[in-house]
């Protein structure tokens, strides 16, 4: 899927109902994680559009938290957004907001990394180089395991996303360290641009 939808067009548009910086670093971490998975599974030319679902997937959470995924198809036809690209960011919300459920393994990426990037970040903040470069996979799986940790990040959605994609949870880990790992300089960059 090639998307006639231009960066600037969704960021503009994130911008205009997200002002929250931890809100945007998020957005901005999915995108980049979307793009870099899009380049690993062989999605190469669709990398734009991967990312631009990945950018916008929570446009409409800061403002209509009640209305999370709901939301969203309105203010994305502000930018005239493909029926596509609505639907995977309706889909990530698949369970707990929405009853799209993904299908395909675009969505089923951004289903699975949004949870998993939010338990990563939380992960890499407490860690002393306050980053992902270092982190393993060994330590990723005991903060998984600690319910408390990051209790906001749904396990239960994130062994869900790895069984929708057919991955062990191990190798969703990995590949998703990866590709925040690959990704993170540039996104602190451009999330401290924004703020």
């Amino acid at each position: 899927m090639k998307t006639a939808l231009t960066r600037a067009q969704a960021l503009a548009l994130l911008q205009k109902y997200n002002k929250e910086p931890f809100h945007i670093l998020h957005a901005l971490t999915v995108e980049a994680v979307m793009r870099h998975f899009a380049n690993t599974l062989g999605y190469g030319e669709e990398a734009d559009f991967w990312a631009l679902c990945g950018l916008l997937h929570d446009v409409d959470f800061e403002q209509f938290p009640q209305e999370h995924c709901k939301k969203a198809p309105e203010l994305l036809a502000e930018i005239n957004a493909e029926p596509e690209l609505v639907r995977a960011v309706c889909s990530h919300g698949y369970g707990l907001v929405s009853d799209v459920k993904p299908e395909l393994e675009m969505e089923k990426v951004l289903f699975a990394a949004d949870e998993l990037t939010g338990l990563i970040g939380a992960a890499a903040r407490m860690r002393p180089s306050k980053s992902v470069s270092d982190m393993e996979v060994s330590s990723l799986k005991k903060k998984f395991k600690d319910k408390k940790f990051a209790a906001g990040c749904s396990r239960d959605v994130i062994a869900q996303g790895a069984e929708m994609l057919g991955w062990p949870l191990e190798t969703l880990f990995e590949k998703t360290i990866e590709a925040m790992r690959a990704t993170e300089e540039s996104v602190k960059a451009e999330a401290a641009q924004l703020a």
